[in-house]
């Protein structure tokens, strides 16, 4: 069975998965809490970094959390579980509103909880690294899992979700995207209409994860 995480980092070191706890005090004034979406084979030690970088610029740790979810799984499932953590963010800190920051395939998880499944309410700021918001054809290589199938361009999932307005909603949107990439099979996929997009000149898929500037201006996006 899935299982939500938060994620939790001592000092600017470490980092642990924890189960998100009860409810705490109403979100005081300060950020808005950030979900971490990893992507495919990924887990919420993916955002370590991230994590850090976050609370060094001045985020608390109760206001990062990340969603671990089945990468095997439908995207659609894994998309309502997303659903029930950012209720259960919201509830913990009492904010109306979360932003997502998401990589690879939790763009797909996160759009379609954004946009199928009535996420923009609750959604201040999406951001997108190397998201395969459009698909790749690099996912060939897993067809025999369903999130795999849904991931190859031209799937009827990637065709529900790019319909029609691609960013609906008052949510902002954002995604970075290099050349470089060597997963998102084009490259170019990771763009979406109506977002701000961001082309990075030369960065590896994973890499992504760990990229300073690309985390920096990530967060001058969500302050926007």
């Amino acid at each position: 069975m899935r299982k939500l995480f938060t994620t939790l980092l001592v000092g600017l070191a470490a980092a642990a998965a924890v189960l998100l706890g009860p409810a705490g005090p109403a979100h005081a004034a300060g950020h808005t809490p950030v979900v971490f979406v990893h992507g495919y084979t990924g887990s919420t030690s993916n955002w370590a970094t991230a994590m850090t970088a976050f609370l060094a610029a001045g985020y608390s740790s109760n206001e990062l959390y990340s969603y671990e979810y089945n990468y095997n799984a439908s995207n659609q499932a894994s998309a309502a579980g997303l659903a029930t953590f950012v209720n259960q963010v919201r509830s913990r800190t009492g904010a109306s509103k979360v932003d997502i920051v998401n990589h690879s395939m939790g763009g797909m998880v996160s759009r379609w909880y954004v946009k199928q499944l009535g996420g923009h309410q609750y959604v201040s700021h999406w951001a997108s690294l190397a998201g395969a918001n459009h698909g790749t054809t690099f996912a060939s290589s897993c067809v025999i899992f369903p999130s795999c199938v849904e991931m190859l361009p031209g799937s009827s999932f990637l065709n529900t979700l790019n319909s029609g307005d691609e960013t609906p909603g008052s949510t902002r949107y954002a995604t970075w995207y290099s050349p470089c990439d060597g997963v998102i099979i084009p490259y170019t996929s990771t763009r979406v209409d109506g977002a701000e997009n961001n082309l990075v000149a030369c960065q590896n898929h994973i890499l992504f994860l760990t990229d300073l500037l690309v985390l920096s201006d990530v967060r001058r996006f969500l302050a926007s």
